[in-house]
């Protein structure tokens, strides 16, 4: 069987592409990465790996919409079988959810749905809850919404801060993302609903 293709998405540093990248018998490939802006580690890591790389930034486009025909055309020429968001930090629009749909997934630094949106670590912490982590997901069209394939947990120290809860976070983060696409690209999966079931 053909390994499934992944195209990634970032925004900045890559560390959850550099894992992906990395990770051995992951029965997947990373076909291509794409960005939202230019000159970010994230696509360095990429073209150092000899990764095919593309960038649409909001602003080369007059429309948010002009934007995301961009991006779902740029994404689908490398006809991925998932599309990661690895720490991309803008909210795609229709036209790319109805193309990848049940294909997209993203990873959200917090339990979900508790503390959704660009602020889940800090929330949590000011909720006072005992316990946070992360969830990778798959990607609807509302805001950290859609249906949940995988959660790790992190528990929250009296002596925690926003930054230092987030790196603990995201290195359970990077851990499950690799588990959870090798699993997808090995075994196939169903979305019924709101539950996800792996092969």
């Amino acid at each position: 069987m053909a390994a499934s293709r992944l195209v990634v998405l970032v925004s900045g540093s890559g560390t959850n592409l550099q894992a992906l990248l990395d990770a051995d018998d992951l029965g997947a490939e990373v076909v291509a990465v794409g960005a939202d802006r230019e000159n970010i580690v994230g696509l360095e890591r990429a073209e150092k790996a000899g990764i095919p790389t593309f960038v649409c930034p909001v602003k080369g486009y007059a429309t948010r919409a002009e934007w995301d025909a961009a991006l779902t055309g740029a994404t689908a020429a490398y006809e991925p079988d998932l599309v990661i968001s690895a720490g991309f930090m803008k909210i795609v629009g229709e036209r790319f959810i109805d193309r990848f749909g049940g294909r997209f997934i993203n990873t959200h630094p917090a339990l979900l749905p508790a503390f959704p949106g660009a602020h889940g670590v800090r929330d949590a912490l000011a909720y006072g809850a005992k316990v946070t982590g992360c969830t990778v997901h798959f990607v609807d069209s509302g805001v950290d919404t859609g249906p949940v394939i995988a959660q790790g947990v992190v528990g929250i120290r009296d002596e925690d801060d926003e930054a230092a809860l987030h790196e603990r976070i995201k290195e359970v983060e990077r851990t499950l993302l690799v588990d959870v696409v090798g699993r997808l690209a090995r075994h196939g999966y169903r979305i019924e609903g709101r539950k996800v079931t792996i092969q």
